[in-house]
């Protein structure tokens, strides 16, 4: 079972979309918990350093796709109070989501029906 089905956080979800672009799911499944263990929350993913976020990430792939993360994280945090918005226009407005991945947090963590 996938550890990001078995939770509405729309952090995790958010955490486990970026790394499943383009990436394993095996591969995904082994950097995930510790990902999460180091930057549990948006907040602590804003305030992190890159170095550390990237060290996280080594293995994954696309580094890029880490800044992103991040830099959303730092958007949610400053713009949104830590609250992931649920409105679509606002979520592919964030850096490195797009249709797809705002569909699966909007299915997934928001219970909102979505076809994406």
């Amino acid at each position: 079972m996938f550890p990001w089905r078995q939770t509405i956080d729309p952090y995790h979800i958010l955490v486990s979309e970026f790394m499943l672009q383009q990436t394993q799911v095996q591969r995904v499944l082994i950097k995930y918990p510790p990902f999460l263990e180091a930057f549990p929350t948006f907040e602590s993913l804003a305030r992190s350093g890159l170095k550390e976020v990237l060290a996280c990430w080594q293995g994954l792939g696309y580094n890029r796709r880490a800044l992103a993360l991040k830099s959303t994280a730092e958007v949610v945090v400053q713009a949104y109070a830590g609250e992931l918005p649920r409105d679509p226009r606002e979520l592919t407005g964030l850096p490195g989501i797009g249709p797809s991945t705002a569909g699966a947090v909007l299915a997934f963590a928001f219970q909102i029906p979505t076809a994406f």
